[in-house]
C-alpha cells in the first residue's frame, strides 16, 4: 500500500475552512503535536478502545487519536466547519474515524461505542462540567475519561476535603472515580490563547458504581451542601429536608450538624446519600432510615 501523502498544517485547515475560533462555541484550539500525543498518552494503551472525542475542532487531538492504536474513534463536532475540516482525516481512515454532527450533550456516548470505550477530548469550556456529569452518571459504562477543562475547574475535580475548591464537583468525581491532574497547559499552547490556564484530568472509574438512584440522590445532597457553603450543614440541608429530618440524618451518620460540607470526606457524603435513600440499614435498628 502505498504511503499516505502528508497532512497538511493545522493553521492551513483552520484557514482553508475559515475555522476562526468562536467565543460562543467555547472553542480554543490545540495545535501542538507533542502536547496532543501526550494527552493520548496520558489515557494508557488504547489497542482495541474506541473513543469518544468531543469539539475535535480542526482535528489536532484528532490526528493524535488516529497515530495511536485505538480500534475507532467517534468526534463530536457542532460546527459544520470543523466538520468540513474533518472530512480528510475521515477520508484517510474510514473504518476508524466517524464524525458526528451534534450537540455532544445530546449524545448517548455509551450506545455510540462499543466498549470498552473512553472518552478523550479537549472540552469546549462552556458545556465542560455539564458533559462531565453526564459521563459521571454513566461512568460504570467507561474504561477511562481524559478530560481537558480550565484549571480551576480542574482543580476542583481533584481537590481534597477542607481545602477552598473543594465542593460538589469534588465529592461526584471522585466518589465514582479516581481522579488525578495529568497535565496543566498554559494560555499560550492555544489558538486563540483562552484567558485562564488549563489543565488534563485522568478519571478512572471505581470498579462499584452508584445505581441511578442513589447517584441522584448524591446530587441532591451535595446541591443543597455545598449550595451556601458558608452555612453549618443543619442550615444548608434545610433546602433538601425539614429541620427534624435533619437531625436524623445527620445523627444516623454520626456528623455533627455544625459542620460545614467542606470538611465532608467522601465517605461520609456517601453516608449520608444512602441514608437520604433508604439504601443504609441501620445495625442498631435493623431497619431503613430515610
Amino acid at each position: 500500500m502505498p504511503p499516505s501523502p502528508p497532512r497538511p498544517k493545522l493553521r492551513e485547515v483552520i484557514a482553508r475552512h475559515g475555522l476562526a475560533a468562536r467565543h460562543a462555541l467555547g472553542q480554543h484550539f490545540l495545535l501542538d503535536e507533542q502536547l496532543t500525543a501526550r494527552i493520548v498518552r496520558l489515557a494508557g494503551d488504547l489497542s482495541g478502545r474506541q473513543v469518544l472525542e468531543v469539539g475535535p475542532g480542526p482535528g489536532g487531538l484528532t490526528r493524535a487519536l488516529l497515530d495511536s492504536p485505538a480500534a475507532r474513534i467517534v468526534a463530536v463536532e457542532r460546527d459544520a466547519r470543523a466538520v468540513a475540516a474533518l472530512a480528510a482525516l475521515a477520508e484517510e481512515a474510514p473504518d476508524r474515524l466517524h464524525l458526528i454532527e451534534a450537540d455532544a450533550l445530546a449524545i448517548d456516548a455509551p450506545a455510540s461505542l462499543a466498549p470498552p470505550r473512553q472518552v478523550i477530548a479537549n472540552l469546549p469550556y462552556n458545556i465542560a462540567t455539564p458533559l462531565l456529569i453526564g459521563w459521571l452518571r454513566q461512568a460504570g459504562a467507561f474504561e477511562r475519561l481524559t478530560l481537558m477543562f480550565q484549571q480551576e475547574v480542574a482543580e476542583r475535580i481533584v481537590a481534597a476535603p477542607g481545602s477552598g475548591a473543594y465542593g460538589r464537583l469534588s465529592v461526584l468525581a471522585q466518589w465514582t472515580c479516581a481522579a488525578r491532574l495529568g497535565l496543566r497547559l498554559p494560555p499560550a499552547a492555544f489558538t486563540p490563547p483562552p484567558r485562564v490556564h488549563s489543565a488534563v484530568i485522568v478519571l478512572t472509574p471505581h470498579a462499584d458504581q452508584p445505581t441511578p438512584a442513589l447517584f441522584a440522590a448524591m446530587e441532591r445532597l451535595t446541591a443543597a451542601a455545598f449550595g451556601q457553603r458558608r452555612k453549618m450543614l443543619r442550615g444548608a440541608l434545610r433546602a433538601l429536608l425539614p429541620e427534624p429530618a435533619i437531625g436524623a440524618l445527620l445523627g444516623g451518620a454520626g456528623i455533627a450538624p455544625e459542620r460545614r460540607a467542606e470538611t465532608l470526606s467522601i465517605a461520609e457524603f456517601d453516608l449520608l446519600a444512602r441514608r437520604l435513600t433508604g439504601a443504609y440499614a441501620d445495625p442498631h435498628q435493623g431497619k431503613e432510615l430515610p
